[in-house]
């Protein structure tokens, strides 16, 4: 298995529902055209795949200045636990050094915490902050 990684790719809509799919993240890829938009306008964003098959993104949201947003990141079941998470991560982290807040919201899962503070961050309460959220669930 020889993973690549390629920066700011586009992908066809197939790759993406199945790489949502996989991890369980169907409130995305059951709208699909909304999923391909969202990719296609994010910032920046990493594909990793094996051969042809997208087994891995991130993708960033933000202003390149003060804010970045890590949308998503993902990697599918099989090829989980292999040092593919950590690679976007990080390649993301180096990449947006110059930016004050790196921002991600996810599961409150033993496992997530774990994997976000391996890869140097911390959550809004250890920095004595507080994030919001509002969810339009009909969206």
């Amino acid at each position: 298995m020889s993973i690549k990684y390629k920066e700011n790719g586009t992908f066809e809509l197939k790759q993406l529902i199945e790489l949502y799919k996989n991890v369980g993240w169907t409130v995305y890829s059951d709208k699909p055209d909304k999923l391909f938009k969202a990719v296609k306008n994010s910032l920046f964003n990493i594909g990793a795949f094996d051969g042809e098959e997208l087994i891995g993104l991130i993708r960033v949201v933000g202003d390149d200045a003060s804010i970045i947003y890590i949308q998503d990141i993902l990697v599918k079941e099989e090829y989980q636990r292999q040092g593919i998470g950590n690679y976007l991560l990080q390649s993301v982290l180096d990449k947006y050094k110059h930016i004050r807040q790196v921002v991600l919201m996810t599961d409150n899962t033993e496992k997530t915490k774990a994997f976000y503070k391996k890869n140097g961050m911390s959550t809004s309460c250890e920095l004595e902050g507080i994030a919001f959220v509002k969810y339009n669930f009909e969206a």
